[in-house]
């Protein structure tokens, strides 16, 4: 007699050969993220990292190009950030890339704001935006010490690229939202 399911059981976890491919990396990524501490400083410091790598993007001089005239400073190097990473997440969970381009937009007001600093007397965008970028490879990397596995994040290129995804993986599933 095979096991029955009640209505309140948990189910079955998936097989890995049922498992999308990004879902085993998140698995890779959860493994070697179970401290809280180090968790509390990748929801922080991930986001950070994309918007230093986003606002350095944005502070790279873009060439004039004839036809992009009518809409310079709206397109740049960012604006190629945010496609290649939106397209990539696309391939990996619609879900979560809608939320992805969501925040890459708020993070673009940040940038512009940041700009606008500039542009009043503030520091340099590109200054600002290293500076962040830096403080926030720190953070993970003191939560890589905290955690023990700070080399994991060498253990594969690809895990770069879908950390941000796996953060905003994590949020949704906190809030029961199905990626």
């Amino acid at each position: 007699m095979g096991k029955q399911h009640h209505k309140y059981s948990t189910p079955a976890k998936p097989k890995q050969e049922d498992l999308r491919p990004v879902e085993l990396v998140f698995a890779r990524l959860d493994a070697s993220h179970q401290n809280p501490t180090n968790l509390l400083l990748h929801y922080i410091c991930v986001p950070l990292m994309v918007l230093g790598i986003l606002g350095m993007a944005w502070a790279m001089p873009f060439p004039e190009i004839g036809f992009l005239k009518a809409y310079q400073g709206y397109f740049n190097w960012a604006s190629f950030v945010i496609a290649v990473a939106v397209y990539y997440y696309l391939k990996q969970s619609p879900m979560l890339s809608y939320l992805m381009l969501f925040l890459m937009f708020g993070f673009s007001y940040l940038v512009i704001q940041f700009e606008t600093w500039e542009k009043a007397g503030g520091p340099a965008l590109g200054i600002v935006s290293v500076g962040i970028l830096m403080l926030s490879l720190l953070g993970q990397y003191i939560g890589g010490k905290i955690e023990g596995k700070e080399q994991s994040f060498n253990d594969d290129s690809k895990l770069f690229f879908v950390t941000p995804l796996w953060v905003m993986y994590r949020l949704a599933r906190k809030i029961k939202l199905k990626y």
